[in-house]
């Protein structure tokens, strides 16, 4: 990801940005900054670099758990910080970087590109102005990030507890997780079953099915796999007045011109129909996605532009996410939000001490370019 983001900055595709410095801790990398980003200033330690007075803002694209440490460190000296997502892989240490963040005044975002898509940002604008009402339930079935054994053997920290800190909710799932709390709201309790090495030969989980709960009663289901194929991705959300399906890069959507609430009690018929119209909306989404976060992050800084995905909203996912791996370890027992975050932190170094890094089979270096494994597999 590093490699894709300071490809996008060289080749000055950020209006306002411009690619001042790299760091990395492998000489193959460098190696390959040396020949493609010619004239750009190279550093083995992010601390010098963070020092060296060349940067106004730093990207954090690294192993998850140094996500906080960096961008923290990176704040404090008074540099703007976008990070990758997750903020961290434990909300405790997410919730430090929020206080150095909030405490810096600088511009703080988070890598989740995919609110930069139209067909989530319909969504959410349908939800939150009310016009499904109150929410009911949401489904959302999300199996379509199939990965194989090679994959989890590309990198010796993949897939471990004590690298990786978790599978497929940490690693390729946070961005759904992101989107469903920014489109539905955050839920009061969660229930999981995380099922470890169900598929691979890994650590973590790579199979996921989340039960959640809201203050209102509304509940939400979350499924996620790496071991499927060809997987779904079918997102419903259900209200008193309506209903929303978005599959296929479009929305599907259900107006119920008066209220179930109101039908369901005023009606004299048992088994009442009620009258409802159908949209079905395809979004034009502005071809961006990564770039338009760093645009985004660029603008905030500069002009003072609203942040689409502001660091501190990274917690969020991450207390789903933390509290289906808890629920998990304590018998899939329902866990109540805010979670324990002391018992999360222990259950996950213990399970970091036990980690096993695996040997790192030989694969293709990073090319610059985005790889369509990011965009929105419909």
């Amino acid at each position: 990801m590093g490699t894709a983001h300071a490809t996008t900055l060289y080749e000055n595709r950020i209006h306002g940005m411009k690619l001042a410095a790299v760091c990395d801790v492998a000489e193959d990398r460098l190696r390959y900054c040396s020949e493609h980003f010619q004239n750009v200033p190279q550093f083995r330690d992010y601390h010098e670099m963070i020092r060296s007075g060349l940067l106004d803002a730093l990207i954090v694209a690294v192993p998850h758990r140094l996500h906080s440490v960096i961008a923290s460190e990176s704040l404090d000296a008074g540099l703007h910080t976008l990070t990758e997502k997750p903020e961290d892989v434990m909300t405790s240490r997410a919730r430090s970087l929020n206080r150095h963040a909030e405490d810096s005044g600088k511009v703080f975002a988070i890598m989740f590109n995919q609110r930069t898509n139209a067909v989530f940002q319909r969504a959410r604008e349908i939800v939150q102005s009310g016009q499904l009402g109150e929410l009911k339930r949401s489904v959302w079935v999300i199996t379509n990030w199939y990965r194989t054994q090679h994959y989890y053997d590309s990198g010796a920290w993949r897939a471990t507890w004590a690298g990786e800190g978790g599978g497929v909710l940490l690693n390729q799932a946070p961005h759904n997780l992101d989107l469903w709390q920014w489109i539905c709201g955050m839920p009061v309790s969660v229930t999981a079953y995380c099922d470890e090495a169900r598929y691979h030969h890994i650590e973590v989980e790579d199979d996921a099915t989340i039960f959640t709960r809201y203050a209102n009663g509304a509940t939400g289901i979350f499924i996620t796999s790496t071991g499927e194929y060809p997987g779904t991705n079918r997102l419903e959300i259900s209200g008193e007045k309506g209903k929303l399906v978005l599959e296929g890069g479009k929305i599907h959507w259900w107006r119920l011109k008066t209220s179930e609430r109101e039908i369901r009690f005023q009606s004299p018929d048992s088994f009442a129909r009620i009258e409802t119209e159908y949209e079905e909306i395809e979004p034009v989404s502005v071809p961006g996605a990564h770039a338009a976060i760093l645009q985004n992050f660029a603008n905030a800084i500069l002009h003072g532009e609203s942040l689409l995905s502001p660091g501190r909203e990274g917690i969020n996912e991450l207390t789903i996410s933390n509290a289906a791996y808890l629920s998990q370890w304590t018998g899939n027992s329902t866990i109540r939000l805010p979670l324990d975050e002391e018992l999360f932190d222990a259950e996950l170094e213990k399970r970091s001490r036990q980690s096993v890094f695996r040997e790192k089979k030989e694969t293709e270096n990073p090319d610059g370019l985005y790889s369509n494994r990011w965009q929105v597999n419909w």
